[in-house]
């Protein structure tokens, strides 16, 4: 019910609005009120009877229930007999049925049972292939029939734990064989060099004997060499022949192949060969990996070299047997690859480990272990051009070593030498060096006993010992598989490196050493002289030995020239600087009164001894070449000459007199003499003389007092005092004038002292302003 008037009256705008708006409300909820109050008494009287009927058909509800439970238990009553007796029957039906199913499905089951049974005892038995092969039977044949089982599930379960375990048990056996091997491959590697090694005896041996035939015994100093040689290589043919009538063994006979063999067959079996192999395949590259790794002092004995050969043959021995008695374990191309991973092992270990090696006999034995190593591998069909390229690298190596002992052995000649001609007094002695060296001098032969060879004891010494070392190199380039003329050259730049750098740093070390005095010095440019004579002989030893002749196009010629001429150069060098040293100390014992008034009349006692030394050891030069003793003179007297001047021209000295000239004059003059006496044959005029030009026109310009000339003629080609230096007259005339000056001092009076004294003040004047005009010149 709607309140239009109501509603509307919120809207008016009157009085009073809202107070009738509420009036107006309560009228329409007591409205509805009654509306609400007529319809519930309306439907109240239905509701009373649905309730009063409901109480009715309770009891009735009440009474049926209680019929239904007896009508219940009455029945349960009747049928419990019927009951009893029809599970009776069923359940002997049943027990009939599951006997009957019994039966057959045990006769079903009984052979299976029996075939696993079978299987267990074969696994006891350790008879694998066999229990692999009733494995299948009862897979393809016996399981199916009986699959629904769960005893049949069990043992299908169970089925390829068997299998695990066989392929355990023969991967322990292999373990085991590549445990076995390993621990044989130094045996089996030893085995192998052995009898590589027997098979080259006999042809090495016929190539001895044509070699000793084919070059003679003159190869050698002495017999002593060649007979050696002979009886070691015999010595070893009769060992290795007894060796020969024993059993030779093989790799069978030293390692069971078996279980690598059963192993393989087994997982052939399995289906699993691929897995095999590369296990197999991968135990086998950490075994070489392990092979291949050296001992840390392995260069320090030749046993250690021998000891990772003979392994690593081993372990490709064994390769290459497994490669040729079973079908796809390994293969060429696995054994080639591993091959070059350890070739290049090898190479690097060698390389770094032969560099440790100082002692060439070592170096010498490991060469020939290469070489047996390389030719039993090759006998395998393993490619080796590696190692004998590797062989060159170390015989390098070699020869360094040689050159480090032998520089020791040339140290050792240099220090017991005497540094004096070799005497003879008989012709046995004569011989006995001829023997040892190849001198020839006509005259010498003429003279007669006691005579003296021009070299020293370490010349014939020197020459033997470069003899030595050429068949030392010799030795490495044996069984290289070289031709001759490849040969001739290793000698020839061995014996070269022996020459220009081992003998010649010898030689220069031992000119530099301080004991070694002129006479030394001039021995040791006689000795060099010989030696560089001697080289073409050596030339024709070495040809002797490869049968290789010099006129060969490349042939390498030896450099014993270069060398010994640069040791000569070097004496000669270290002969001018002692002389000069010498000559120094002479004229460091000079004294001097350089304010004397007048001279003593004679020359200096110091340089008299300095020209009577002079005079004796140019003696000694005349067994030198010519030009040698003559630069060595002037040297000399030039250094003396600078050394006067220089003692002149000393800033320490302040003031000198005249008669101090006059004495230094006649030291000068001595000098002059000495030169004009030609100590050393060979000069041309006063060219010894001209040494002494500059201290002669000072001096004579200071005599004289020509300073007039001087200053006129200055700088004219043809002055008489051209050698002399405006700068040296100045600094002598300024040490004159301050000497005049102190002498004087009481004397200025006089007219001739005050005219002197003017002179040298306006020579000193025009001299100065000739070194100035000089400096701005320049």
């Amino acid at each position: 019910m709607r309140c239009p008037g109501a509603r509307r009256s919120v809207y008016d705008d009157q009085p009073n609005a809202h107070k009738k708006f509420m009036e107006k409300l309560d009228a329409c909820i007591r409205n509805h009120d009654k509306e609400i109050e007529k319809m519930c008494n309306f439907h109240h009287q239905g509701f009373v009877d649905a309730i009063t009927e409901l109480l009715k058909v309770r009891a009735d509800a009440e009474k049926l229930k209680v019929q239904v439970t007896d009508t219940n238990r009455r029945f349960q009553d009747a049928g419990k007999e019927v009951i009893v007796q029809t599970e009776d029957i069923i359940r002997c039906r049943i027990q009939q049925r599951n006997i009957t199913t019994v039966v057959e499905k045990l006769q079903l089951c009984l052979p299976v049972l029996e075939m696993y049974s079978k299987l267990k005892e074969q696994m006891s038995a350790k008879r694998y292939y066999s229990a692999l092969k009733t494995m299948e039977q009862l897979e393809n044949v016996y399981f199916p029939r009986v699959s629904q089982y769960r005893f049949c599930q069990l043992m299908v379960e169970n089925l390829p734990k068997l299998r695990e375990d066989i392929k355990e048990i023969s991967m322990s056996d292999l373990k085991d064989f590549l445990e076995s091997i390993r621990k044989h491959s130094d045996k089996i590697g030893e085995t192998a060099m052995k009898q590589a090694q027997q098979q080259k005896t006999f042809s090495v041996t016929l190539q001895i004997k044509q070699n000793n035939v084919k070059f003679g015994k003159n190869m050698y100093i002495n017999d002593r060499i060649p007979e050696e040689s002979s009886e070691i290589v015999l010595k070893h043919t009769f060992e290795e022949e007894e060796e020969n009538e024993e059993e030779v063994l093989t790799v069978q006979d030293l390692v069971d192949f078996s279980p690598v063999y059963r192993c393989l067959h087994i997982y052939s079996v399995l289906g699993d060969e691929e897995a095999f192999e590369n296990y197999y395949r991968k135990q086998r590259k950490k075994q070489a990996r392990l092979v291949l790794q050296p001992q840390s002092n392995m260069h320090e004995t030749v046993d250690g070299y021998r000891r990772y050969f003979t392994q690593i043959v081993g372990f490709f021995v064994v390769e290459d047997h497994i490669l040729h008695v079973t079908q796809g374990l390994v293969t060429r191309a696995y054994t080639d690859e591993l091959w070059n991973m350890a070739l290049s092992k090898i190479i690097a270990v060698l390389r770094a480990h032969s560099s440790y090696c100082t002692d060439p006999d070592l170096v010498l034995e490991l060469k020939n272990l290469i070489v047996i190593f390389a030719d039993t591998l090759q006998g395998y069909g393993f490619p080796v051009n590696r190692l004998f390229d590797l062989l060159f690298e170390i015989r390098d190596q070699y020869n360094e070593t040689l050159l480090k002992k032998w520089a020791g052995v040339f140290r050792d000649i240099f220090e017991e030498d005497n540094y004096s001609p070799i005497p003879i007094v008989n012709e046995e002695e004569y011989k006995i060096v001829i023997s040892k060296f190849p001198f020839q001098d006509p005259d010498l032969e003429k003279q007669s006993f006691p005579k003296k060879f021009p070299m020293s004891q370490s010349v014939p010494h020197i020459y033997i010992q470069v003899k030595e070392f050429i068949y030392a190199s010799l030795k490495f380039s044996e069984s290289l598989h070289r031709s001759s003329t490849e040969i001739d050259d290793m000698l020839r730049k061995s014996t070269n490196l022996l020459l220009t750098r081992t003998l010649c740093s010898c030689l220069l070390n031992l000119i530099r050493k301080p004991h070694i005095g002129l006479t030394e010095l001039v021995q040791i440019i006689i000795n060099t002289t010989h030696l560089e004579q001697a080289c073409k002989y050596l030339e024709d030893f070495i040809t002797n030995i490869t049968n290789i002749s010099q006129e060969t196009v490349h042939t390498t010629r030896l450099y014993g020239l270069s060398t010994f001429k640069d040791a000569r150069h070097a004496a000669e060098g270290e002969i001018y600087t002692k002389l000069n040293q010498k000559i120094d100390e002479f004229v460091q014992l000079a004294d001097y009164d350089w304010t004397m008034s007048e001279p003593d009349g004679r020359a200096s006692g110091y340089l008299m001894d300095l020209i009577n030394f002079l005079r004796s050891i140019f003696q000694v030069f005349t067994h030198l070449p010519g030009k040698v003793a003559q630069t060595a003179c002037m040297s000399a007297c030039q250094h003396l000459s600078t050394s006067l001047m220089q003692m002149l021209l000393d800033s320490e000295l302040k003031q000198i007199s005249m008669g101090a000239v006059q004495q230094f004059n006649l030291d000068v003059i001595q000098c002059e003499l000495f030169a004009s006496s030609e100590p050393v044959p060979g000069f041309q005029g006063d060219t010894l003389q001209l040494a002494f030009i500059d201290l002669r026109q000072l001096l004579d310009l200071f005599m004289v007092w020509d300073w007039s000339t001087y200053l006129a003629d200055y700088g004219q080609p043809a002055s008489k005092y051209l050698r002399v230096n405006p700068n040296t007259a100045l600094t002598l005339l300024e040490k004159m004038k301050d000497t005049s000056k102190k002498n004087n001092i009481f004397a200025q009076f006089r007219k001739n002292d005050r005219d002197k004294q003017k002179l040298i003040e306006t020579v000193v004047k025009q001299l100065r302003s000739l070194v100035n005009g000089m400096s701005q010149h320049t």
